[in-house]
């Protein structure tokens, strides 16, 4: 944009859900619930992985990453939005809307390809148990969380470039709760053609692959389930997999809602929406898996009886475990 008043913009100002305070107060109580709630139980977890041995596996190596990466995937924006929502004047300055945009753009990319990961390990688990051992090693279990987490900050690096190449004129109202890139593209004043390319190829690789990734590897592992003739393998083998499949149905579902439903009347509302789906679904982890696995229940108990810190564990970290402690 030729002419234009290229002023450099040093702080911006955060919208949210303007001319409704009493909301805001709501919004808010609400959102530090639930934000204690995922760092407590995401922490949880994480502890538990580490202390009891019956958790030493690639299941739950996978699943500490993501209760990492769920932490760190609210902490960008929800403190600093609670304080926000107390002040008349809500503003962030220039290099924390960079990072919370690079954060948030990191774990949005990183918990598809953990998912998919994850989709693997039960494949291999169910599929080829006898190979589970060499497939899913210590070594690979570290180098496949290592390329997820790379994968996430390479391709936020690359948009976060892509977005503050361009000329922002001195626009500084951002219309939305925290520094989402679409909301903070929508400031520029130049081209951003490149930048939707880059979205749509980012979301093409990292969220559809990943997605057709887990339905391929539950398709396998189906027709495996099938040809099993007893129904208590049957059942193991859904009780592996139901936890996951609801973190899949549930990431997914919001990605859905978020990008197809029908845009609201109210402007506010759809902040409201992408703000209460943001931050519950990645609260909703460790409730999944403490419902769905007998083996965090147990280790649970064994933390709240005292006797979960004097045991010694008796396999090293992420090593497999046998098919049988890895589906049950």
């Amino acid at each position: 944009m030729k002419g234009a008043n290229q002023t450099a913009v040093t702080e911006y100002v955060l919208l949210g859900p303007h001319q409704h305070c009493n909301l805001e107060v709501l919004l808010s109580v609400f959102c530090l619930g639930i934000y204690s709630m995922n760092v407590l139980g995401n922490a949880l977890l994480i502890g538990l992985n580490v202390l009891h041995p019956h958790l030493h596996n690639p299941m739950y190596f996978f699943l500490s990453n993501l209760s990492l990466m769920d932490i760190c995937g609210t902490s960008p924006f929800v403190p600093l939005m609670l304080v926000n929502f107390l002040k008349t004047q809500r503003t962030i300055s220039f290099p924390g809307c960079a990072l919370q945009m690079y954060l948030t753009l990191v774990l949005g990319s990183t918990e598809c390809l953990l998912l998919a990961v994850m989709a693997y390990d039960h494949y291999v688990a169910i599929c080829q148990p006898l190979r589970y051992p060499e497939l899913m090693s210590g070594q690979t279990c570290m180098r496949m969380a290592v390329l997820s987490w790379g994968t996430g900050f390479a391709n936020s690096l690359l948009q976060s470039i892509l977005v503050w190449r361009l000329p922002f004129c001195g626009h500084n109202l951002i219309n939305h709760f925290f520094c989402e890139i679409l909301a903070v593209l929508k400031l520029a004043c130049g081209d951003i053609s490149l930048n939707a390319l880059a979205l749509m190829v980012a979301t093409a690789v990292l969220t559809l692959a990943p997605l057709l990734l887990i339905c391929l590897s539950y398709l396998f592992i189906l027709v495996t389930i099938l040809r099993v003739p007893s129904a208590a393998g049957w059942h193991k083998a859904f009780s592996t997999c139901s936890a996951h499949l609801t973190m899949v149905v549930v990431f997914y579902g919001t990605i859905s809602f978020m990008y197809f439903k029908l845009k609201a009347k109210d402007p506010n509302m759809d902040k409201i929406v992408a703000l209460l789906y943001g931050v519950v679904t990645l609260s909703l982890n460790p409730i999944i898996y403490s419902l769905r696995s007998a083996e965090v229940k147990t280790a649970v108990l064994a933390l709240l009886r005292g006797g979960l810190l004097s045991r010694k564990a008796s396999h090293c970290y992420c090593c497999p475990l046998p098919l049988s402690a890895s589906i049950g």
